[in-house]
């Protein structure tokens, strides 16, 4: 059914229709338009059978999932930011424990200074936690992508994070196609957990390990994302059999197949890309963009042949790893160790810096003219920047004058110092 409606509604209503058992619910922007939705379903009867719990933060959010999960429940929360962040001990022992929750993260940067807006630095500080993680490029993937993520956390038990951009997507209203409760009952078969804790037949669960295990426990976890490097493209052509949609799969490419210049991104930028793409193709440019949806497990084999023509690659990313660069960069380059291709790295879009059409096609200009550095900064003010750099070094270097004077600064009441800085 078609349906005016905003991105966060819609995950909820595709949640919903998914008949989640226990919903975990603690508000932070810019997902909490999704659990307030889950919670209005579950209050009007329009999702039954779902326990709706309100808790006290969002570390209790991720536990209280572990728990109705472990118990044999269907378990579903949604997080953010520093959301995501306190919960960083819960989420990896979701994976460990085998976990198949289901949770959304409405990608915001990570402070301090503190910023609401879209980034995909908390997705990044939980890469290696052991959940798949599926990074959605419109909200109709992001609702579809909800869909497959049950049906892929529970044939595989493990936990996925389903990432969708802050704002960008969350807040965003836009005609969508929701299924119906039987389209997703015919895709989605009923839960059936592998293990289940029971007190009548009582047994240990996350019990210590010693070093004698431990690497072939973390190893099993590893083979179970190669599992998914398989099942989540097959998972995707089952969905789009029963809905009609080619939504999630492993990468998507566009134009990339004879592109020189070939574009690399995650999330919602994809979007500018593409019109970027289009604009450079009619101006006789050869330029073409893939959009990878898994991010973990990484597609190394199916990035490399998505990129073989090309011979140049720019990889745009809304994260920064201080001190080395890019770190979605880091994986392209590792599914090209193999080859000569350059890999720019573009770190773009940062606490929700607008990236624009004319942003990207300066880029793919200066790309194709052998202008682009290893690593660009899209839109970076470098005068203000190399004022505080000066700045900062003329203060350390100045000698006990300006030591004097920071120290000054620093002995100032709080209200003042704001006002100095």
């Amino acid at each position: 059914m078609l349906k005016q409606i905003e991105g966060s509604a819609a995950v909820a209503e595709a949640v919903a229709l998914c008949r989640p058992e226990v919903v975990c619910a603690y508000p932070i922007t810019p997902q909490t338009h999704i659990v307030e939705g889950v919670g209005a379903l579950v209050k009007s009867g329009a999702l039954e059978n779902c326990e709706y719990i309100n808790v006290e933060s969002e570390f209790a959010a991720l536990s209280v999932a572990i728990g109705a999960s472990a118990a044999g429940a269907r378990a579903y929360t949604a997080t953010a930011s520093q959301g995501l962040l306190f919960m960083a001990e819960a989420v990896y022992n979701a994976s460990g424990l085998g976990l198949p929750i289901v949770m959304t993260l409405g990608n915001r940067a990570i402070g301090a200074p503190i910023n609401i807006w879209n980034d995909h630095t908390d997705a990044m500080s939980m890469k290696d936690a052991g959940w798949i993680q599926l990074f959605a490029e419109t909200n109709q993937e992001a609702l579809d992508l909800h869909i497959q993520a049950f049906r892929l956390a529970e044939e595989l038990s493990c936990p996925v994070m389903v990432c969708m951009d802050g704002f960008i997507l969350t807040h965003a209203y836009e005609r969508l196609d929701i299924p119906t409760q039987e389209e997703v009952d015919a895709f989605l078969p009923p839960y059936e957990p592998v293990q289940v804790l029971d007190p009548a037949d009582p047994y240990s669960i996350g019990a210590m390990v010693g070093p004698d295990a431990f690497t072939e426990v973390r190893y099993l976890a590893h083979h179970k994302q190669l599992q998914a490097l398989e099942l989540i493209p097959e998972i995707g052509t089952i969905f789009k059999k029963v809905f009609g949609r080619d939504s999630g799969g492993l990468v998507h490419s566009n134009k990339a197949e004879d592109a020189d210049t070939v574009f690399v991104a995650l999330g919602s930028v994809n979007g500018t890309i593409k019109d970027v793409v289009d604009q450079e193709r009619a101006e006789g440019r050869s330029v073409g963009s893939v959009s990878i949806c898994s991010f973990r497990p990484f597609p190394l084999d199916q990035l490399k042949a998505a990129l073989v023509n090309a011979k140049r690659v720019v990889v745009v990313e809304k994260s920064l790893a201080p001190g080395l660069g890019g770190v979605l960069a880091s994986n392209v380059r590792m599914a090209l160790r193999e080859t000569t291709q350059p890999v720019h790295t573009v770190i773009a879009g940062l606490g929700g810096r607008p990236i624009t059409m004319k942003g990207i096609s300066g880029i793919a200009n200066a790309a194709q003219a052998g202008d682009l550095s290893d690593v660009t900064f899209l839109g970076m003010n470098q005068a203000v920047v190399d004022r505080e750099i000066a700045r900062t070094a003329e203060m350390r270097h100045a000698g006990p004058a300006a030591e004097s004077v920071l120290k000054a600064i620093q002995n100032r009441p709080a209200a003042e110092r704001s006002k100095a800085s």
